[in-house]
């Protein structure tokens, strides 16, 4: 080795041991707080359509589209017709050389996959379309093939900055079993997904082309709509968005019990069950036109009967203005819950207006409407009825907080569940614990949500929650998709305190009302207001395959001062309390946020002052259920 050599090999090896000695000094943990993100999201925000700071970018778009609708329903053959006009609007920076329509109801024709069998009271021939014009140019569609997502071939490419207009005639048959839609019984129907619509374009992904399967949820535009819809007399139709002509449709007594119930307290019927069964309810037109209209809005859907009974009333959902939202109620006279629907749903709007996430109910009214799928929509839910009637309040709690997320911010529920059944879960809990009192809401969200995650023998199912929820199934979709987010979620609010979290919350929310987010726009928006770098913790709890447990390793004490070394051996970064009783049988708790984990997420080292000598320990985690409870306690001799 000649001198040259030498000098290379010491410079070489002083190198490397600078660099081994910055690894071990911290630099991993420095890198290791970066946010994985896939080239197609990092391509977003080096175009600069989002950006790092958590605010939609300088260069931020989403399309839009304009909706006009008319949709007829036939009670006696069960069949869905419509026209609609759609002025589509391409604001992204490309030109679109074709469009992607989307029909979710084509989840029903026998060739169509599903995440899970079905019966044959399911299937239809799904979606036949009559006639397809765009910018008037007529387009031979054959429907045979459709599934739920398809492109169609521009004949004229559509510029950035340009609108097309899209003229579809269309129908289809109502599957006999009802799902998220269908038939609710031989003359009521639940109509959702009832029309041909562009499929998202975005930023990040291009045209949404996944198809629908029956277990992912959601992923629309904000859209401006009118839809009419044609039923015949005595049916009654329910429907996203504002009523524009009872006058037209009720019998003067049955609009005037509408109306007054949109500014009354009182919970009131709009229509008795035997106003219902006698005809009286509506004008005696064969048909009766229903108009209803809502701007910047992911979706549209409606209910309709002509026996179903009716209920309103409203509560006034923001302080500063007075501002109401109607309540209403559709259902079976046998139905035992569904009386207090309307109480329930007045409770639920003003609880999340005025408590969390502490922002006024958008929309003008909420309907619920007895069915079979526990499902939202946009200003409407589809519920089970059920004899239990905490449950069913539990339910539709959950439904009705599915109004901030996905309908309020508009994320894509198909890739990320967590963005929209997490904060849902989360809601729900809050609600219950206000309701219910914290003892049994946690009780119920150990027995419904954490323990059949824990429990679950299938511990493989313990994929990232950023997982693409297309990505994972069976239980590991729900816990992905409700479960570990909302963990996430109050364990996150639990360490920053309720002041910041909302605080932080509104602006995230705040930002993003109306667009269309992804997980890292939430991210970064947290670490943006709150002045902290919390990728430590989206890391542990998004971007890992982790779970709770934790142990009890060793245990010392000189006098009254014990030090409790726990093991997390699950990983997740999770609050508990740790509980002591003393030797009189007294105890005292001391509680342990999730920013313990923060410098080392493997192992910790707790210092207590007891009051006297120590005869039990137990860490709880509460609505965090330790997957091996066993070794969470100790005992003294």
């Amino acid at each position: 080795m000649n001198h040259m050599q030498k000098q290379q090999y010491r410079w070489l090896k002083a190198t490397i041991s600078a660099a081994f000695l910055f690894l071990l000094s911290g630099a991993t943990n420095v890198y290791a707080q970066d946010l994985y993100l896939p080239r197609n999201i990092k391509m977003a925000y080096e175009k600069g359509s989002r950006s790092k700071d958590g605010k939609p970018g300088k260069q931020y778009w989403q399309n839009k589209g304009k909706y006009d609708m008319t949709i007829s329903v036939d009670p006696n053959s069960k069949i869905v017709s419509g026209s609609e006009t759609i002025k589509y609007s391409n604001n992204s920076p490309d030109t679109l050389n074709q469009i992607a329509i989307r029909f979710v109801n084509n989840l029903h024709k026998p060739t169509a996959p599903r995440a899970n069998a079905v019966n044959k009271d399911f299937l239809t021939e799904g979606l036949t379309i009559s006639a397809l014009q765009i910018d008037q140019q007529k387009y031979e569609v054959k429907t045979d093939n459709w599934g739920t997502v398809e492109l169609i071939t521009l004949k004229k490419p559509l510029s950035p900055g340009q609108t097309a207009e899209l003229n579809i005639s269309w129908s289809y048959p109502l599957s006999k079993e009802s799902g998220r839609e269908g038939q609710l019984d031989p003359n009521t129907f639940f109509v959702a997904y009832a029309f041909p619509r562009v499929s998202v374009y975005d930023d990040y992904n291009g045209w949404d082309l996944i198809p629908h399967t029956d277990r992912t949820e959601f992923y629309n535009d904000f859209n401006d709509y009118k839809l009419t819809v044609k039923a015949p007399k005595n049916y009654v139709v329910w429907a996203t968005g504002d009523f524009q002509n009872p006058d037209e449709v009720l019998q003067p007594i049955f609009a005037e019990r509408l109306k007054k119930s949109y500014t009354s307290d009182a919970i009131a019927p709009i229509a008795n069950a035997e106003e219902m069964t006698k005809g009286l309810v509506t004008q005696q037109n064969d048909w009766n036109s229903w108009v209803f209209t809502a701007d910047h809005i992911t979706d549209m859907t409606f209910a309709l009967s002509n026996h179903y009974l009716w209920d309103g009333g409203s509560v006034i959902v923001d302080q500063k203005t007075g501002r109401r939202a109607s309540a209403q109620a559709a259902y079976n006279a046998k139905a035992s819950d569904f009386p207090h629907a309307v109480d329930w749903t007045k409770q639920s709007l003003s609880w999340f207006s005025n408590n969390w996430p502490g922002i006024a109910y958008p929309f003008s009214k909420m309907t619920a409407v007895q069915g079979f799928a526990d499902m939202e929509y946009p200003m409407m839910i589809n519920d089970s009825t059920t004899p239990d009637l905490e449950f069913s309040q539990f339910v539709l709690n959950h439904e009705v907080a599915h109004t901030y997320f996905p309908f309020y911010m508009g994320t894509n529920e198909t890739r990320y569940a967590h963005m929209d059944e997490g904060w849902a879960t989360t809601l729900e809990y809050l609600i219950s614990s206000a309701q219910l009192g914290k003892e049994k809401a946690d009780e119920n969200f150990k027995t419904f949500r954490t323990n059949p995650w824990i429990s679950d023998a299938s511990t493989e199912e313990d994929q990232p929650i950023i997982s693409l929820s297309t990505q994972v199934s069976g239980p590991g979709y729900g816990n992905n998709a409700y479960v570990k987010p909302a963990l996430a979620y109050l364990a996150l609010k639990d360490m920053l305190g309720d002041v910041a979290f909302k605080k932080y919350l509104h602006a995230y929310m705040e930002r993003w009302n109306g667009k269309h987010p992804i997980p890292w726009d939430f991210f970064y928006t947290f670490n943006n207001v709150s002045g902290q770098n919390l990728n430590w913790y989206w890391n542990n709890w998004f971007f890992s395959n982790n779970y709770i447990d934790l142990a009890i390793k060793s245990l010392s004490n000189k006098g009254l001062v014990y030090q409790v070394k726990l093991d997390n051996i699950g990983g997740f970064a999770v609050p508990f309390d740790i509980k002591l009783k003393y030797k009189d049988g007294t105890t005292g708790i001391f509680h342990q946020s999730a920013a313990l984990w923060k410098a080392n997420q493997k192992t910790t080292t707790i210092t207590l002052n007891a009051k006297q000598a120590v005869t039990e320990i137990l860490v709880d985690g509460g609505i965090f259920v330790d997957a091996n409870p066993a070794d969470n306690i100790w005992k003294g001799k």
